[in-house]
């Protein structure tokens, strides 16, 4: 290569190795998104305080069975009766037999044993379970938050890494073509460099693509505060404590905490067919009014005798306990299931902690000391120009699985606190 060539494709190098230094700003946002910066706290506290339809509609349900919980505790309304009592059917009068009588009757019926008060209890559980689902539903809002913040702010780096290297290669195909004119270099150079540009190109259209995919999901959350610019880097996480001590956290996890509460309905509901075996009863009176004779007043109780029990209180408590069952089995299959994601999140967050480790150290400085040699050596004719592509796209290509590596490892931790919660 000629000297003043040499010069050319050097000065353009160098602008790329400028570039692999150290750098975590996003690329600059569309002016319509010029604004305050979006912090992934400021993202997750305006998701999980929006008013989200997922949201209330449990809230509703919640309330709804509180009210049930009230109404179903209490007696059955009391039952009034009016009646015409021995009237002589010859003749209809009122007046003519002794004890011919307008009768006003009151009965109030009591269901068996503690049955009301176990429907009440059942109810107010059933509403416990919809909070903790509204609960759930909440750290479902903010995992997505997190997820899509995290991945919005590597495909933003990732567009800035290789929009600065295309900025570089398309230097050297303006400096390639300039010496392929005057008959100094071959035309596969200009070539495999015009290849280069036009694949990096279509590789910022995919991260922009992507880009565009994660800022909608964002927006699902927190509308048109998804369009504001994030910070440069990536946010301080929160230190995660050892396996065991998230794994103890799994029983607070609002999925284990509705399901506990289901549970305890279904232990009231095991009560009350307990209480089916007892007698209800029912409180009666009435008062009878005479033409002309003396009123006559009643009173009585009525008592319900479960003796033919092996078709209906029989059947119906062991339906109880077998469902009382099904919902602990639930119970240990959510516990389970957020085991087996919990170990998967925490093997995650530690190979790609150890994946960054060694690209930020050892693959990251080896890559920049390949792609400075590569620009000496070709300066010097000893290197052909494939060669020096090679080098550069490794090392761009080293600096991207950085910063996905970053935003995969962030991923895996909000996954673990999700399922863990975020408490010290």
């Amino acid at each position: 290569m000629r000297p003043n060539l040499a010069h050319l494709v050097v000065a353009s190098l160098l602008s790329l190795a400028g570039a692999a230094a150290p750098a975590t700003a996003a690329a600059p946002p569309p002016p319509s998104t010029v604004g305050a910066l979006l912090t992934l706290e400021q993202a997750v506290a305006l998701a999980t305080e929006s008013s989200d339809p997922a949201l209330e509609r449990l809230t509703e349900r919640a309330e709804a069975l509180e009210e049930r919980a009230v109404a179903d505790a209490q007696l059955p309304d009391p039952m009034v009766t009016a009646q015409l009592n021995n009237v002589p059917t010859d003749t209809f009068a009122l007046d003519e037999a002794d004890m011919t009588q307008a009768r006003l009757g009151l009965r109030q019926e009591f269901p068996p044993g503690r049955t009301l008060a176990e429907r009440g209890r059942q109810r107010h559980q059933e509403a416990q379970a919809q909070r903790a689902r509204r609960q759930l539903e909440l750290r479902e809002i903010a995992l997505a938050t997190r997820q899509a913040w995290f991945e919005l702010a590597y495909q933003r780096q990732a567009m800035t890494i290789v929009a600065r290297s295309r900025e570089s290669v398309a230097q050297q195909v303006d400096s390639l073509a300039a010496s392929f004119a005057t008959g100094r270099i071959n035309a596969q150079a200009v070539l495999r460099s015009e290849l280069e540009l036009s694949l990096l190109d279509d590789r910022l259209t995919e991260h922009r693509r992507r880009a565009e995919i994660a800022r909608a999901e964002l927006a699902r959350y927190i509308q048109e505060h998804a369009d504001r610019p994030l910070p440069e880097g990536w946010p301080t996480l929160v230190t995660l404590p050892r396996l065991p001590v998230l794994v103890s956290r799994l029983v607070d996890h609002p999925a284990v905490q509705a399901e506990s509460a289901e549970i305890a309905a279904a232990d009231a509901a095991v009560a009350i067919a307990a209480e089916a075996y007892k007698p209800a009863w029912a409180l009666e009176g009435g008062y009878g009014f005479r033409e002309d004779r003396t009123d006559l007043a009643s009173i009585g109780l009525t008592v319900t005798l479960p003796l033919f029990t092996d078709k209906r209180q029989d059947r119906r408590h062991r339906a109880a306990v077998r469902q009382r069952g099904a919902e602990q089995l639930d119970r240990d299959t959510v516990l389970l299931e957020l085991r087996r994601r919990l170990d998967q999140a925490w093997s995650d967050w530690q190979r790609f902690t150890e994946r960054l480790t060694l690209y930020r150290s050892a693959v990251g400085d080896r890559a920049r000391e390949t792609a400075e040699a590569s620009i000496t050596t070709y300066a010097n004719g000893q290197t052909d120009f494939a060669e020096l592509i090679r080098s550069q796209l490794a090392e761009l290509d080293t600096r991207v699985t950085a910063a996905e590596l970053e935003a995969r490892a962030a991923q895996a931790w909000a996954r673990i606190v999700y399922l863990a919660g975020e408490s010290s």
